[in-house]
């Protein structure tokens, strides 16, 4: 394996309180976590918590593309529409190129467990070679926005977004990221993926 097959991976919390310590952060922990399970792809992880600043949500993930090189950032927290949430603005500021189809599944998603998913603003964009996504800030959350909506017995009513995520990367020049079908199905047109596992679907 060289470092070029390696996802590097970005995680952002984004939180007043938990930065400065007055109680511990709770969405990187639910994020290392998820992926931990759902990545069959090697993969390593830079990791950032950070107060509700615009300027320093700015360059920090300007610092985790271009420096760290990271081909996929996740934030949590500062997107609702309280004046401290500014995680949105942040990450459209830096952005090349917007994604609409990922903020807009989101809300789908979180529809199907709280109302009050409308009120989040979430984005995702590119910058450079890599995806940032704007995630909620609350664990739960943040497991059925990546995981989809599933019925009790297992079966997957909506697709969460990770599993466009995947081949996004690619379509940057990332690595080929496999993940675990069980937790997230990754989806790809034929043309996209090995022979081997091409001629199988």
């Amino acid at each position: 394996m060289t470092a070029n097959d390696e996802l590097l991976i970005g995680l952002v919390s984004i939180s007043d309180r938990a930065s400065q310590g007055v109680y511990v952060d709770q969405g990187i922990p639910a994020l290392q976590e998820w992926f931990a399970k759902a990545l069959r792809s090697p993969w390593r992880m830079e990791t950032r918590l950070i107060a509700d600043d615009q300027a320093v949500i700015e360059s920090t993930l300007v610092e985790l593309v271009d420096q760290a090189g990271c081909h996929l950032v996740l934030t949590t927290g500062g997107t609702g529409p309280a004046a401290r949430d500014v995680t949105p603005e942040a990450t459209l500021a830096i952005a090349d190129k917007v994604l609409p189809g990922f903020g807009e599944e989101m809300r789908r998603i979180s529809l199907n467990f709280v109302a009050t998913a409308i009120l989040s603003r979430q984005v995702g964009v590119v910058r450079g070679t890599a995806l940032i996504l704007n995630l909620p800030g609350q664990p739960k959350a943040i497991r059925e926005t990546l995981a989809g909506v599933r019925a009790a017995d297992g079966t997957v009513q909506v697709n969460g977004i990770f599993s466009a995520v995947p081949y996004c990367i690619d379509l940057l020049g990332g690595p080929y990221v496999e993940t675990v079908d069980a937790v997230s199905r990754t989806f790809r047109p034929k043309s996209a993926r090995p022979p081997d596992a091409a001629a199988q679907s």
